[in-house]
């Protein structure tokens, strides 16, 4: 894939969005994983997230603990 600049780093210009792994109506953590690796695979080095992309029950940084996971896989 393509990259474009992004102050001094390299990005793809396609980016994967984190918040509907994380907000209700969610896949599981394994579909969630395997989308994010899907998505690596493809070349995609622009991943948006935020902690406040959860549900109350799981608090604050489930997004990031997620991709964070899929990140350490790679």
């Amino acid at each position: 894939m393509n990259q474009r600049v992004i102050g001094s780093v390299p990005v793809s210009p396609i980016g994967l969005g984190g918040m509907p792994l994380s907000i209700d109506g969610r896949p599981s953590r394994d579909q969630a994983i395997a989308t994010i690796l899907a998505a690596i695979d493809a070349g995609v080095t622009f991943i948006d997230t935020a902690d406040s992309y959860t549900m109350e029950e799981d608090g604050q940084g489930h997004n990031e603990s997620l991709i964070a996971e899929a990140l350490a896989l790679r």
